[in-house]
């Protein structure tokens, strides 16, 4: 059987930032206004995001994940652009899609997201217990399994949650998946650690939990914009990798790196499987070049 190939992108942020009205400029936004005025304009550019999506869809992957923070202050006026980006990217059927916090940046928009970009995020079936995460998609070997993080939160802090009630019906999904022959991959935003307390996943004790029970083969994530791979614990103390890639604008500033994207090749391999990561990222050239391969699994 040939390898099936997953794409890994991850925050976007997509540039440029529309000019917000003044009413709109509340609370968290003035904040993240100012950052995104002062600082973070100068190092995520749309240049850099278009010329590492063009290499990526030169190496026609079968399917691409985003692990959220499409947009910046959830302003109305993003929405939109964001969703035309995702339909540049691929159709909902070979892209999907999970958000992050800055998707969710501020209560009054922070459902948003659900609504412009829902076929992108939606599982193959409806779910029976009334929300869209966890979602479960089906995509050759794979069990594409989607999880929400976005919540909208105070100033300063880019934390994320999964809640009870996710991880309760997150809970079953991996049960009913323990007796099936899929590759299982988790899609989240936040990492499952993070030493940043105002970044972190506030519920990852019970997420950790459940992997250590029920397992998943790989947890593919967002949200600090570097490269980074942890293993985690799995079943009968089997190893889960999780893998982080940086921001897909990016251009390299202090310890963040230049924008990458991973791409993983996945096979069966007798009564286990075989997946092997390849990077590739942006260079100071504005050229996307292959950084390392490594074989996970």
């Amino acid at each position: 059987m040939a390898a099936f190939t997953v794409a890994h992108v991850s925050d976007p942020h997509l540039p440029p930032l529309p000019e917000p009205r003044l009413a709109e400029l509340m609370g968290k936004r003035v904040f993240g206004y100012l950052n995104w005025t002062r600082n973070r304009h100068r190092y995520h550019r749309r240049e850099v995001l278009d010329v590492l999506m063009s290499d990526l869809q030169a190496q026609v992957p079968d399917h691409i994940a985003v692990t959220g923070d499409l947009v910046n202050l959830a302003l109305e006026a993003e929405f939109a652009p964001a969703k035309a980006w995702l339909e540049s990217v691929g159709p909902p059927e070979k892209v999907t899609v999970v958000p992050g916090n800055h998707d969710a940046y501020v209560r009054p928009t922070s459902h948003r997201f659900t609504e412009a970009w829902q076929s992108y995020l939606s599982g193959d079936t409806a779910p029976d217990h009334g929300a869209i995460f966890p979602s479960l998609r089906r995509r050759g070997p794979l069990a594409l399994i989607g999880v929400s993080t976005a919540v909208p939160t105070p100033p300063l802090m880019a934390t994320g949650w999964l809640g009870k009630g996710q991880i309760e019906a997150l809970e079953r999904l991996l049960a009913s998946l323990a007796s099936e022959a899929a590759f299982r991959i988790l899609l989240i935003h936040h990492p499952l650690r993070s030493s940043a307390r105002a970044k972190r996943l506030t519920d990852a004790p019970e997420l950790l939990a459940l992997l250590k029970q029920h397992g998943v083969d790989l947890v593919l994530h967002g949200h600090d914009h570097v490269h980074s791979t942890i293993w985690v614990e799995g079943p009968n103390g089997s190893p889960i990798p999780a893998v982080g890639v940086p921001s897909a604008s990016a251009r390299a500033h202090g310890h963040y790196p230049d924008a990458a994207y991973n791409l993983f090749s996945i096979a069966r391999d007798g009564d286990g499987w075989r997946c092997r990561q390849m990077v590739r990222g942006v260079n100071e050239a504005l050229q996307v070049k292959e950084i390392r391969r490594v074989q996970l699994l």
